[in-house]
């Protein structure tokens, strides 16, 4: 999966679904995240995902009759490679993996290391990929493609899709890979958002609506699928924007609330926390050019010499 955090610096005013999450989740996990730009530890189970990301994709370079689970196997060695030559604290991250408490406790097999237990545990994603689909019989339009779209209000959408189909027929279907648990009855819903958030980006730079959203969960083999439209694409346009404009006043104001849940348990930032005690960092200067541009809405964007942490407020 693409680290958005070495794309350069633009003048715009920007959100993307990951970010728009955070903040619906939690405002103040969104000013962490985005203005103070805090360090997190890397997550085991995120960063598998990252790599079966990887090697999903790397598959697709094979010719159709090479891309059998084997040779995604295969792939993982030389993928896990290049991850720890960007990340090297990658290697420090599995250590211990055996005795940690919670979701990234990884059993050791047949006196495997925390390392090779780990490993294991994506090539079961893997394998459980091929029980969904055979990768032998398509051919993905694109693959980890950069999508970009600017609204009427000038509010700009962005990020990154796993994979795009076009059939024949010129029908599209969005894919996305996910190895973490599916949403629970009731949560459907709300686990397409960032499906719907690629819909709208796809349409508005190809002035067609998508044919199919499809999620792929493959700790379960569960797929997902929704058929959006139009009218769902605007009311999710209409969403976006007010979700903007709740971030244009916190910024404003300097109001970042902690919102506490089950997801708590998991935030990197606990101890930074209010609800848990903590002192949040004092809030970063905003440039008065920046200011500027919240308060005159999303088309009045800031110039090329402000932070990028302020230029791409939704990153």
């Amino acid at each position: 999966m693409p680290d958005t955090t070495t794309l350069p610096a633009r003048p715009t005013l920007s959100l993307s679904p990951s970010r728009a999450q955070d903040f619906q989740a939690c405002p103040l996990l969104y000013r962490f995240r985005v203005l103070d730009r805090l360090p997190e530890p890397p997550s085991p189970a995120a960063v598998r995902g990252t790599l079966v990301h990887a090697v999903l994709e790397a598959l697709f370079d094979l010719p159709p009759a090479e891309r059998t689970l084997e040779a995604a196997i295969d792939l993982l060695a030389p993928q896990w490679a290049g991850l720890v030559e960007q990340r090297p604290e990658l290697v420090a991250m599995l250590e211990g993996l055996a005795t940690r408490p919670g979701p990234d406790r990884q059993e050791g097999r047949d006196g495997q290391s925390d390392e090779g237990a780990w490993l294991r545990g994506a090539g079961d994603l893997l394998e459980a990929y091929f029980g969904l689909e055979d990768p032998s019989r398509l051919e993905p339009a694109a693959r980890e493609l950069r999508v970009e779209a600017t609204l009427p209000s000038g509010l700009v959408l962005r990020g990154f899709v796993d994979r795009l189909d076009v059939a024949p027929t010129g029908q599209v279907r969005v894919v996305d890979y996910k190895t973490g648990r599916p949403p629970g009855v009731g949560y459907e819903a709300r686990a397409m958002f960032q499906m719907r958030f690629y819909a709208l980006v796809l349409w508005r730079m190809r002035g067609e609506v998508p044919t199919v959203l499809q999620l792929m969960y493959l700790a379960t083999g569960v797929v997902l699928r929704y058929e959006p439209d139009e009218d769902d694409l605007r009311a999710m346009e209409r969403k976006l924007e007010a979700l903007w404009a709740a971030i244009s006043r916190a910024m404003q104001l300097g109001d970042w609330r902690p919102s506490t849940s089950a997801l708590c348990q998991w935030c990197a930032h606990q101890a930074l926390c209010p609800a848990w005690g903590g002192t949040p960092p004092p809030l970063p200067a905003l440039p008065e050019d920046a200011i500027g541009a919240l308060r005159a809405g999303p088309g009045a964007a800031p110039d090329g010499d402000a932070p990028r942490a302020l230029l791409t407020l939704g990153d």
